[in-house]
């Protein structure tokens, strides 16, 4: 029996309620994060493999039960080489440092801007050697997400580099097909959207200029049928608990409120079991947006999607994989409402689905140098039983506005919310008994403060009349006669 341990937040087969992916982020803040994940469970997922999610914990003190209870580490990733992760990659060195079995690391990236200018990186880029290091004294190679990866981690001297992209894409293994159900998008397609919007943790991004909200509006007049997909935390959590932005008047461009019209008109969902999510994608005629696992998710239901790429990571991604795309920088700032319609007419996945196979075996040929047992072997049956395991689990249908209705998960938001009072409280009171501890201490040195300053003026007086008495002296008879003794006895030569 193989006993892995993966990087993951849960196993595909283990449901989860709303309540438990908000409380515990069993989707590491984003629901892209599980689809890459899920594949390469299935890909390991063979009657002679047992996979246990590390549920994204990372400490070094685990290293010597994780040695003796494992037989390897398996590490799916995505854009770790940046800034942000720069804690998390320094966790995973320290963990992987105290590792005496294999270490995997399935389709990692660096993160910068669509012109490939690695200079983002370089605040982390220690950590990135470092953690490269500990893994190639574990593994024979490092598998990459693109083609922009794989420079970086050569120009830094590590040639045991491999592109295989993103796991994500080989969820079916093989089987790749992608088809339009008309030739042109007509007002009553059904649309899927998927955004990120402005952050700050984005080296080079260019979306904050407004362009994809405008995009987005252009689209919800033309399409009545559009529905948004969410993939972050903080988006369930806007949709599971609501706010009072509709009562308050508050608004957003963005879909942070509850009185965006993609929420008031209830066209906002989250999926965060990966069969749900595909079939949803599966009824749309068309999907796109900045979000290239959104994408994926579209494209492995068969259902066409293009990727507006506003990063290297999305860049390298589309450009390795053959998906369509567009830069953002790129798009016509004009007549944005017709512009769904142009990239569904001019998106051509010819390309991607010829190439698939190759792409796969490339992914084939890594899992077997590293060992890995696997469901795409000669002998094994490409994930079937699998895919029948996954049929019997009861997931989640997706998460849309909550509307103040009992969906089974009122009494949680109420006992969370009296343990977030209770919690508050605690802060609270820590802080006034804090601040009553550095009140103190204040007090204390300003008493000192005012000691010091007493015994400066002191000082100072004493001074003064240490001055006045060395005058006094110099003025007395008999300084004066030495003083003219001293100058007869230098006249005579008998002093100097």
């Amino acid at each position: 029996m193989t006993r892995v341990l993966l990087r993951a937040g849960r196993s595909p087969f283990t449901p989860a309620s709303p309540s438990e992916v908000v409380h515990r982020n069993l989707i590491a803040t984003n629901t892209g994060n599980l689809l890459f994940s899920d594949a390469v469970w299935k890909f390991l997922d063979t009657p002679g493999t047992e996979i246990t999610p590390n549920r994204y914990r990372v400490d070094p003190k685990d290293a010597d039960r994780i040695n003796e209870e494992y037989d390897v580490f398996v590490v799916p990733l995505a854009n770790a080489f940046r800034p942000s992760f720069r804690r998390h990659l320094t966790d995973l060195s320290d963990l992987v440092e105290k590792l005496t079995i294999p270490v995997v690391v399935f389709g990692v990236g660096a993160q910068a801007g669509v012109d490939y200018d690695p200079a983002p990186m370089e605040p982390v880029e220690e950590e990135v050697r470092r953690f490269c290091s500990l893994v190639l004294d574990r593994s024979p190679s490092i598998g990459v997400r693109g083609e922009f990866t794989e420079r970086y981690l050569r120009s830094l001297g590590f040639n045991d580099v491999e592109v295989i992209g993103c796991p994500s894409m080989f969820m079916h293994g093989r089987d790749l097909r992608v088809h339009k159900k008309a030739e042109t998008l007509a007002p009553s397609a059904r649309i899927a959207v998927n955004v990120s919007f402005p952050s700050g943790n984005i080296p080079g991004s260019t979306i904050g200029d407004g362009v994809i909200n405008r995009l987005v509006d252009a689209a919800l007049d033309r399409y009545p049928d559009l529905e948004y997909v969410a993939q972050e935390l903080k988006d369930l959590e806007l949709l599971y608990w609501g706010d009072v932005s509709e009562a308050a008047g508050d608004s957003d461009p963005v879909p942070s409120l509850r009185s965006h019209r993609l929420l008031a008109e209830d066209r906002m969902r989250l999926y965060y079991d990966t069969p749900v999510w595909i079939d949803a994608l599966r009824d749309r005629d068309f999907v796109f947006g900045t979000r290239i696992h959104g994408n994926v998710a579209a494209l492995l239901a068969g259902t066409p999607a293009v990727v507006l790429c506003h990063d290297s990571r999305t860049l390298e991604l589309c450009r390795y994989f053959d998906i369509p795309h567009r830069i953002v920088d790129e798009l016509p700032k004009e007549d944005l409402g017709g512009l769904p319609a142009r990239l569904y007419e001019e998106a051509d996945f010819s390309a991607m689905v010829d190439g698939h196979g190759e792409r796969f075996d490339r992914l084939v040929s890594f899992m077997d140098r590293h060992g890995l047992d696997h469901v795409h072997r000669p002998d094994r049956d490409g994930g079937l039983a699998f895919e029948a395991k996954l049929a019997t689990v009861e997931h989640h249908p997706g998460v849309g506005a909550w509307r103040g209705e009992d969906d089974g998960d009122l009494g949680y938001r109420l006992a969370w919310l009296r343990e977030a009072d209770k919690r508050a409280r605690t802060r609270a009171s820590a802080s006034e008994a804090r601040i009553r501890e550095l009140s103190r201490k204040v007090t204390a040195l300003e008493k000192k403060a005012k000691q010091v300053d007493e015994l400066a003026k002191t000082l100072t007086r004493t001074a003064k009349r240490l001055e006045k008495l060395e005058k006094a002296a110099a003025a007395t008879p008999y300084r004066r006669l030495r003083r003219l003794g001293g100058r007869a006895l230098r006249r005579l030569k008998l002093r100097r």
